[in-house]
């Protein structure tokens, strides 16, 4: 098991009589991309915002590799970075000079890595461009550039894809990607749109209403919500030894009423219900099983909840 980085007990945050965290627990391991998912208002920045010390907790703790006092906690906080929110840019200034602005806010000493944060971003050939003439995906990168200036071995990100066109998504995807498995960066982060987190993320914590409702592996996610070949038959205990040993699949689950769920060589239905037939079994119920991200989302933190982000999404581009 690898090293636990972060631990959250029993977290509380209350603003009068309003409780925006409700008891939340979880924890990051080392190595992870770990995707906070939830719908807007679901208590993921705050959570962010109490990891980073911008707010206190009403009640509850927290670990940052190991330490739990105030002064040990912003020790911690040295070793990880921050971007909660809209990254700030000087727009009358160039990537690299808003990166020479921030090294020295941070007390930072070597000045030869902003050139290779911007590599890293892949903003190295922008130039003097102004930040103005940015896209937005090009100033989200920009963000996480100014994030990697101190070498953070934990990145705490907050919606970095909200709002961006496709091509913006796939650029912050493959760069998250990259510092995750080049620069070994443990990463922390939120959006509501499970479909992108699913193209990058080791784990997964659904939050609603300022709960934790379900935390569970990519491989899990997967098993839950995707694409398989179900089975039922007249006498489903010996599916599982057919297709070990007359087909050689191996990755497959059974469910607690008996149907069992195949996930690979989805391609060979024929080959699987014949050999099933051949061997005695009877099927029942043969189908691929559809892979649904959003139905899986949507009865996690409930329909309203993601249907008011898309209202909200679809405002906002009007």
């Amino acid at each position: 098991m690898s090293e636990i980085l972060i631990e959250v007990k029993d977290l509380v945050k209350q603003y009068n009589k309003h409780k925006v965290l409700k008891g939340v627990s979880f924890s990051v391991h080392d190595g992870m991309i770990c995707g906070l998912v939830g719908p807007n208002g679901a208590g993921k920045t705050t959570i962010m915002k109490a990891l980073g010390g911008i707010i206190l907790p009403t009640s509850g703790s927290m670990s940052i590799y190991g330490e739990t006092s105030e002064k040990g906690l912003a020790h911690s906080r040295s070793r990880m970075s921050f971007m909660i929110e809209i990254p700030y840019a000087k727009q009358s200034m160039t990537a690299y000079e808003n990166l020479e602005k921030l090294r020295l806010q941070k007390g930072l000493p070597d000045k030869n890595r902003i050139n290779e944060v911007l590599e890293i971003a892949g903003l190295s050939d922008v130039g003097k461009k102004l930040v103005k003439n940015f896209s937005l995906g090009m100033k989200q990168r920009l963000g996480i550039a100014g994030a990697m200036l101190s070498k953070p071995e934990i990145m705490v990100l907050d919606e970095p894809v909200n709002g961006l066109d496709p091509e913006g998504i796939v650029e912050v995807r493959e760069l998250l990607l990259k510092l995750n498995r080049e620069q070994q960066v443990t990463i922390l982060i939120s959006s509501h749109l499970l479909s992108e987190l699913s193209l990058i993320c080791t784990d997964y914590m659904f939050i609603r209403h300022g709960e934790i409702v379900k935390k569970l592996s990519a491989d899990e996610l997967r098993r839950q919500c995707h694409e398989c070949y179900r089975i039922n038959s007249d006498n489903n205990s010996m599916i599982p030894a057919i297709l070990e040993n007359k087909l050689g699949i191996t990755d497959f689950d059974v469910e607690k009423d008996g149907t069992v769920n195949v996930y690979e060589r989805l391609d060979e239905q024929r080959l699987i219900s014949k050999t099933l037939y051949e061997n005695g079994i009877i099927p029942t119920e043969l189908h691929i099983k559809d892979a649904d991200l959003e139905k899986y989302y949507m009865d996690l933190v409930g329909d309203e909840d993601v249907q008011r982000d898309k209202g909200a999404e679809l405002s906002d581009k009007a």
